[in-house]
């Protein structure tokens, strides 16, 4: 508690909080690898803070001051000159559940969030912003496919395993020429905060340096329900993206970032398994 109580004490001696009938509630720390905090003012949960390394704390006060006018984004109070922790509002409700419609929240980030992103110079290197920095796109998918091919060997049949490791050879053709975007990088049903079955924010971003469709996929894909063709092309159609992407790059691409995410569950949150490989089963007719 030494270093929240040194972090509360800053903030009151910068003015920015009072002192008066404050709280504090440990958050569960969820994706991000820092320590979260819940500062309730007057018994009302007000701001989060997070302490973390530098680098972490830089990349989310980064991405967070970038895209600042998304409403769907929390608003950053403090930043520590030696960024060792950030203080930002708290956004109301709980992720993963209480989502309602998965067409109704993706139309929301897609309006609010996605097409908000702004391109970056192609001089900047694809992939983490706080990570390991990749040569190009497809490096970034090799490295997705070599995880997820790693934690369903034994899942998924062999020749689904060759298929998709074509696939990916085919992307790469794509991705050659890719715009780069300055994206949240995290964009799934745990980093949603939903409230009365409405989408009510985003938190825990982890920036990243790449194409604007990573993030619609990785958003589809998050959760197992309304994995169908209605609702990717429903929702795909509310994307401003260039005109010449194609419904078969398009489902190309939700075909790999399945697989990945495939993995992900296995390793993370096994009880989402079975009804992710149902939906597998009718997308891989795609391969």
């Amino acid at each position: 508690m030494e270093k929240i109580n040194e972090v509360i004490e800053i903030l009151i001696n910068k003015g920015l909080i009072s002192n008066n009938r404050l709280t504090l509630e440990t958050l569960k720390s969820g994706t991000t690898s820092g320590v979260l905090y819940t500062l309730c003012m007057n018994n009302t949960p007000t701001f989060v803070i997070k302490i973390d390394n530098p680098a972490s704390i830089t990349a989310t006060n980064d991405f967070l001051s970038a895209y600042r006018d998304v409403k769907l984004l929390p608003d950053v109070l403090y930043t520590d000159v030696n960024k060792e922790f950030i203080v930002y509002s708290y956004i109301s409700g709980e992720t993963h559940f209480s989502r309602g419609s998965k067409l109704e929240w993706l139309e929301i980030i897609i309006k609010e969030l996605f097409n908000q992103y702004q391109r970056v110079d192609q001089d900047t290197p694809w992939g983490r912003v706080n990570g390991l920095h990749r040569n190009g796109w497809s490096e970034f998918n090799e490295s997705s496919l070599a995880f997820a091919q790693k934690n369903l060997e034994d899942i998924l049949p062999f020749d689904d395993h060759k298929r998709v490791e074509l696939l990916v050879k085919k992307l790469s053709a794509y991705h050659i020429q890719e715009e780069k975007y300055y994206l949240h990088g995290d964009t799934g049903v745990h980093n949603f905060v939903f409230l009365d079955n409405k989408i009510n924010g985003v938190i825990d971003p982890s920036p990243l340096i790449g194409p604007k469709i990573y993030d619609f996929t990785y958003a589809f894909c998050s959760s197992p329900d309304s994995l169908n063709m209605k609702t990717l092309l429903s929702s795909f159609a509310l994307w401003n993206s260039d005109s010449s992407f194609s419904k078969e790059r398009l489902i190309d691409e939700v075909l790999f970032q399945l697989y990945t995410r495939i993995g992900v569950c296995f390793k993370v949150h096994p009880h989402d398994l079975d009804a992710y490989l149902e939906a597998w089963q009718e997308w891989r007719k795609y391969l």
